[in-house]
């Protein structure tokens, strides 16, 4: 079992309190935007199960409006004497344009929440790649305290605010 060693060396590098700070401000930045990318997917999926619902109702609506019509058109052809049935004719016919009507409404409705959908879908890949980046970033910096490389905290500070700023986005999205 290897241990490790802490030296004079290590605790006279001055850079190492500066790196720490990065991390920890790349680590609150990555719980921030981890944060909204989970909250992002799980509205994307609840605007998508509404937009499903909408869609099916939808379809109920045209299937009604379908079925009063064919039952119109049955009760037009098969009834010797329309003045008789005009009663029924017109419910019919009155029942079939409310759910054309109707059907229209619920179909801009489906669409919003398609669009709404669509718009969180994109949020939440901003939100992806910002964590990505972050998560990056912040390895990047850790790699510092192994290896005393200065360019491992420069790398991963561009990550970083690469992964802020794609966050940033997905928040103004």
């Amino acid at each position: 079992m290897t241990e490790l060693e802490i030296t004079a060396e290590h605790g006279a590098d001055p850079y190492t309190r500066r790196v720490g700070v990065l991390v920890g401000a790349v680590g609150i930045l990555l719980s921030v935007v981890t944060i909204a990318s989970h909250r992002a997917h799980t509205a994307a999926v609840i605007h998508r199960t509404e937009a499903n619902d909408q869609w099916s109702h939808y379809q109920a609506k045209i299937i009604r409006g379908n079925s009063t019509e064919v039952g119109l058109k049955v009760l037009q052809a098969l009834a010797p004497d329309l003045e008789k049935s005009k009663g029924v004719v017109d419910e019919l016919e009155s029942s079939r344009i409310r759910y054309a009507s109707e059907a229209k409404k619920i179909k801009e409705e489906a669409e919003g929440k398609v669009r709404e959908t669509e718009h969180t879908e994109e949020q939440a890949l901003r939100f992806d790649i910002g964590e990505g980046l972050l998560e990056l970033g912040l390895v990047l910096c850790s790699l510092y305290f192994l290896a005393r490389k200065s360019f491992f905290p420069i790398f991963g500070l561009i990550s970083g605010v690469a992964g802020t700023l794609m966050g940033l986005w997905g928040f103004l999205l």
